[in-house]
């Protein structure tokens, strides 16, 4: 659970700030005194004239008073979770303490936050007593992604008498980070090239031969039969061979984020199933070992914290789940027309298995989306049927000259990829079983497509 804070006081109006917070009563015991003070002046009537002026002071005496005291309050707000899932709540809680020595009146609390988590919230506070503290709650909630600001904390603070009331704001804001969803999906193995990747992961030695061998000193507790003799003679104190280095199993997670792509808008829109999509599978397969780079069509790789620019994954994918979710949670529409930027990163090296969750794509697209199969040991793509997305609530329309989904599976087929359609309300964890079931039954293709040879083997 993690949490954030806003401590302090409020921030300092001034004198004039105050007086603007005079409220009607308030005013119109000012006006009244002001007016019976030039009436007494005019008439000559001196008791008028101190009527006047009790009728002007009060108000003025309770401005000084509210001024003076309104330092005198602490606030603090406790944000759990900091980072939610899409349509899950999160709680938030202020904490009112009142640090001088003298009890506070009534107060209003009210927190900002913006219109999608909700309305806002508004609290009373009763007298609060000399170092007391007052603790209330909220919920919030969105079913949009994205980086909300919550604050700052704004105090609301009257006088006994009704003549004025002061606004003041705290200074500290915290930003609530709604990310997309993240369905679990199943421990499937599809086809694909099991050197290096997922269950199948080769371990090899760094080292050419037994004459190449570059052994290091021995340990506590290593085994003595990897005692390297010839070294440890060379060197003169025992010598091991070194342990057999895991590939590190890598996966590129390739999202299509053209605004051109994807009908509709909305937290039920293809493009939001789309990024749950890449969500769920990144986290999925960082949790499973994999080194996830997260890539979308304007060429852009999203930068992991390893040396390759990679998410890592095992034992501490904790803290890459969390930064891979954050840059999910404000990923947006671009204005690219094509998958040309993408593939120019791809082509760079060998991806390991490439995932890719495809929106519209046209002819010529699905060309670009077929060579990047030639640098993966194997690929799976989702592509979002436009037709029945359309079809969907609200009736948005692509514009013309939409290649037929049935087209654009048997261009990525042809190019050697897993490729399934995605229509509204399907579940990603049926479409991920569907998905290994094709694979182990689609046939061997090299000479004829032109795609890497796979071989038998799997990743979960």
């Amino acid at each position: 659970m993690s949490e954030g804070g806003d401590e302090g006081t409020p921030e300092r109006g001034g004198l004039r700030a105050a007086l603007g917070g005079l409220t009607t009563r308030g005013r119109s015991f000012l006006a009244a005194g002001l007016a019976a003070v030039v009436c007494s002046y005019l008439l000559g009537q001196a008791d008028l004239l101190r009527v006047g002026l009790l009728l002007a002071a009060l108000p003025l005496v309770c401005v000084l008073v509210l001024e003076r005291t309104r330092y005198r309050v602490a606030g603090s707000r406790t944000l759990s979770p900091a980072r939610v899932p899409a349509a899950s709540e999160a709680r938030v809680r202020l904490r009112m303490e009142n640090i001088s020595r003298l009890p506070t009146g009534v107060l209003m609390l009210q927190d900002r936050v913006p219109y999608v988590l909700g309305p806002r919230p508004r609290f009373i506070l009763d007298r609060v007593e000399a170092g007391g503290r007052r603790e209330v709650s909220y919920r919030v909630r969105s079913d949009l992604r994205g980086r909300y600001p919550l604050g700052p904390l704004q105090l609301r603070l009257s006088d006994p008498f009704g003549m004025c009331e002061l606004t003041r704001s705290f200074s500290s804001v915290d930003t609530l980070t709604v990310v997309p969803r993240v369905d679990p999906l199943p421990p499937v193995r599809l086809a694909g090239d099991a050197a290096g990747y997922g269950d199948g992961r080769q371990r090899s030695l760094a080292l050419a031969g037994e004459d190449d061998l570059i052994p290091r000193e021995y340990r506590h507790g290593d085994d003595l039969r990897r005692v390297h003799w010839r070294s440890t003679a060379r060197h003169g104190e025992l010598m091991v061979r070194r342990e057999e280095q895991p590939q590190k199993a890598r996966c590129t997670v390739l999202l299509d984020t053209r605004g051109i792509a994807y009908p509709g808008a909305g937290p039920d829109s293809a493009f939001e199933w789309a990024v749950a999509g890449a969500a769920s599978t990144a986290v999925h397969l960082l949790e499973r070992g994999f080194s996830v780079r997260l890539l979308t069509d304007t060429g852009t790789s999203v930068p992991g914290p390893d040396s390759a620019g990679s998410f890592a994954g095992g034992a501490e994918s904790a803290e890459a789940v969390g930064l891979l979710l954050d840059t999910l949670a404000v990923v947006d529409h671009s204005e690219e027309e094509g998958l040309s930027a993408a593939y120019d990163l791809v082509r760079g090296g060998n991806e390991g298995l490439l995932i890719a969750f495809f929106g519209d794509l046209d002819e010529e697209q699905a060309a670009v989306a077929g060579r990047m199969r030639q640098r993966s040991s194997a690929a799976v793509a989702f592509v979002l049927d436009g037709d029945a997305w359309m079809r969907g609530p609200g009736g948005i329309r692509f514009s013309g000259g939409q290649v037929p989904v049935a087209e654009r599976l048997r261009l990525l087929r042809r190019a050697g990829w897993t490729a399934l359609p995605v229509t509204p309300g399907e579940a990603l964890a049926d479409l991920w079983r569907a998905a290994a079931d094709r694979a182990a039954a689609e046939p061997q293709r090299s000479a004829e497509t032109g795609a890497p040879e796979t071989a038998a083997g799997g990743w979960s």
